[in-house]
């Protein structure tokens, strides 16, 4: 048996996603004319309480945009050391937008506005501009840890006193809410940009839309044409991210109860040292031996997963994985 715990990238669509994929109607979206493009669009942006949306092939390219719209050439964000915009985007900051990164230590990737406001540079010719902070949620290197809203409240007063924009990274957003209970909707009055991924919990195959008001869309649309990204019948691509909304939204609890039920074993055993709180659908745990011989033990059982530092591996539960899996690899771990 093969139990895929690398990302949850890996997901292949649902039958019922592969129907709803085929019978999409389609139009050439660089017109505007794609239905399922615009109908994506418009869902998510009412969802999350935004003016507008725009359909990406990915989460690195949304963010990307995101810190295009917001900065200038010569400007600085605000980040934790964590961030995926700053580790995993291939220095697409430094490339794309000619912008500095001033990077925060926060607990497991959750950062404070008592963090950011002494970071925030003054006016001054030696300094580069702040302006735009970028939160995650939920933080991958954090292990899934998650922001409330209360605990962004505090950063978006902070960065509205002193006129920087706010982009959310909302790779797993929709983790994030299942486990806070938070509500999508009331996410708009704090953040100026939003990136939602629909390509890992939720299953979609390919997609990730960049929420903001109307007017840093309609430029976004020009930075997108000028990635790449603009896309022509992709609305094949759109109605299985519309399936996904409808469909797998509330199934992510459990992806988490199978993260918990794994962290807790995994807590057992003799060849792990210590284990991250799972309190979404990652499990980041330290070894006794080096990852990487340890993640080959585990690929002779059948369990990939991905080494995330010389002691640390990480399993990312996903809709893919199958109670039968779960119960073998809780017996295979035993084992090693």
């Amino acid at each position: 048996m093969i139990v895929d715990l690398r990302s949850d990238t890996v997901t292949k669509p649902t039958p019922g996603m592969l129907q709803a994929m085929m019978d999409a109607e389609v139009g050439d979206d660089v017109f505007g004319e794609d239905p399922a493009i615009n109908e994506l669009e418009s869902k998510l942006a009412g969802m999350f309480g935004m003016e507008a949306g725009l359909f990406c092939p990915s989460g690195t390219m949304s963010n990307q945009i995101a810190i295009k719209c917001f900065t200038n050439p010569l400007d600085e964000l605000i980040a934790d050391q964590t961030a995926h915009v700053y580790r995993y985007e291939g220095g697409g900051i430094a490339f794309n937008s000619g912008v500095s990164t001033r990077l925060l230590n926060g607990e497991r990737g959750i950062i404070t506005a008592e963090m950011i406001a002494p970071e925030i540079n003054s006016e001054n010719v030696h300094f580069p501009h702040t302006s735009l902070v970028v939160l995650e949620n939920t933080v991958n290197k954090g292990g899934g840890s998650c922001y409330t809203l209360e605990q962004i409240a505090p950063i978006a007063k902070l960065c509205k006193e002193h006129n920087l924009k706010l982009h959310l990274d909302g790779a797993r957003i929709f983790n994030a809410l299942a486990y806070t209970g938070d509500k999508a909707i009331d996410y708009g009055q704090y953040f100026d940009g939003i990136s939602v991924c629909l390509s890992k919990g939720l299953g979609a195959p390919v997609g990730s839309v960049f929420l903001a008001d109307t007017t840093t869309i309609k430029y976004a649309r020009r930075v997108r044409k000028v990635f790449g990204g603009g896309m022509r019948q992709a609305g094949f691509l759109a109605a299985a991210c519309i399936y996904a909304l409808d469909n797998h939204v509330e199934r992510l609890k459990i992806d988490h109860a199978n993260a918990a039920l794994l962290a807790s074993e995994l807590a057992k055993l003799p060849w792990v040292s210590g284990v991250v709180p799972a309190e979404t659908n990652i499990v980041l745990f330290d070894t006794v031996e080096p990852a990487d011989i340890v993640a080959k033990k585990l690929e002779e059982k059948g369990i990939r997963a991905i080494p995330t530092a010389r002691n640390r591996i990480r399993f990312v539960l996903h809709l893919d994985v199958t109670p039968e899996q779960i119960a073998y690899a809780v017996k295979s771990l035993k084992e090693i």
